[in-house]
């Protein structure tokens, strides 16, 4: 049962609230009321406050008087809420409020963990209508959304203290819109694996293309922020021609492991369909073989059964073998499995596109921007590597 007391304080109104909920109480039966008893609690706060100033004013004899008060609106978790803010003619009372958000903090929240997890601005009115009691504007979230410019301002221009072990490289495509319709633009992405084998998305950039170009400024800066070549035992790439160029200027000394995912899929692309699972088996038995010799001999191998049949195929595996087989200077399987593709950085990549399919196109840079480093954030906390940038679960 619930017992009869007076509500002197917010948490105490929202313990009351939860009892009442887990007690089948409808919201109609309290939301009103509830409303009514913060509006109280607030305005006799702000009373209190504007007394004390006007006390402390006398005290020090210094003139000041009541300049009557102003409306001012705040959005809860129980909905709208109107208080009615006293003032001085120096002075007003509208920071017990904390008016410049006009929203409580955790409803700021609610408003930004809507939108990371995936919800279309417009859609995030319906979405927390029914917890608010109160609609959004798209506008209302859009400027919520803006409180992470300066989180991803410090992101992109942090120094790298911590030595990585290995670093893999990769980009995915997104779409933006533009005055001419959409377009899609590649975000070039770095991954460090840490001594411990814990992996850290390093930072990333929207660009115009994966040119050497655009490859070789997002590596340098990276590269002039401290990810230098020091601790740095493999790189790992997809294999694009502009990656691998720009590697060669800015880490010429790291050794460069080739992802072995994306080369099958370009030598099975090579054969016909009724062999490529023949084909998968044969390169399988040489990206896991138990060591290095052994892999060249699987290789040896899958070049006597197929050159005759397939000579492009086992052209494009044997132009490249050497890289592919970096990985085999690790000893440990774990370091080997983390290592032969590129995998742990796709991983994200998918995280990214499952988040951002409801939104379809991005409306700008920024808005790819926030939505990038949210969820990047978000894996760096799952794994131990990061700090959460905002309080929200997306394991939905």
């Amino acid at each position: 049962m619930l017992q009869h007391a007076t509500i002197r304080s917010l948490p105490q109104a929202m313990e009351m609230v939860k009892q009442m909920t887990d007690q089948g109480f409808d919201d109609g039966d309290y939301r009103g009321a509830a409303r009514d008893a913060l509006v109280s609690i607030l305005e006799d706060r702000m009373a209190n406050s504007v007394d004390r100033y006007l006390a402390e004013m006398e005290s020090r004899g210094e003139a000041d008087r009541r300049n009557g008060c102003y409306s001012r609106h705040l959005l809860t978790e129980l909905g709208d809420i109107e208080l009615s803010v006293p003032r001085t003619r120096t002075y007003s009372a509208q920071t017990v409020v904390r008016a410049y958000a006009r929203r409580v903090a955790h409803v700021d929240r609610a408003i930004l963990a809507s939108f990371v997890l995936g919800v279309s601005t417009r859609k995030v009115a319906a979405t927390l209508l029914p917890i608010l009691g109160e609609r959004i504007s798209p506008s209302t979230v859009s400027r919520v959304a803006k409180t992470l410019d300066v989180a991803v301002a410090a992101y992109h221009a942090r120094p790298f203290t911590r030595r990585y072990k290995v670093l893999i490289f990769d980009g995915v495509v997104l779409s933006r819109k533009t005055g001419a319709g959409a377009i899609k633009r590649p975000v070039l992405v770095a991954l460090g694996i840490r001594t411990d084998g814990r992996k850290e998305v390093l930072d990333f950039r929207l660009a115009p293309g994966e040119s050497e170009i655009a490859w070789e400024s997002f590596l340098t800066d990276l590269y002039r922020r401290g990810l230098t070549e020091d601790g740095v035992e493999l790189i790992v790439t997809d294999g694009g021609k502009g990656l691998l160029a720009a590697l060669s200027t800015v880490y010429p000394n790291i050794p460069v492991q080739r992802c072995w995912a994306h080369k099958s899929r370009n030598i099975t692309d090579k054969v016909r369909k009724t062999d490529r699972d023949k084909i998968k088996r044969d390169l399988h038995k040489i990206s896991h073989a138990q060591d290095v010799v052994k892999a060249r001999r699987a290789a040896r191998r899958f070049a006597d059964r197929w050159e005759s049949t397939y000579p492009r195929a086992v052209a494009c595996l044997r132009e490249d073998l050497d890289s592919l087989l970096e990985f085999f200077r690790f000893k440990h399987p774990s370091w080997r499995s983390a290592t032969r593709t590129t995998n742990a950085i796709e991983r994200r990549f998918r995280e990214v596109r499952r988040r951002t399919r409801p939104m379809g196109t991005f409306s700008d840079r920024t808005s790819m921007d926030r939505i990038l480093f949210a969820v990047f954030s978000h894996e760096n906390q799952n794994q131990g590597t990061g700090t959460p940038c905002l309080t929200v679960t997306q394991n939905s």
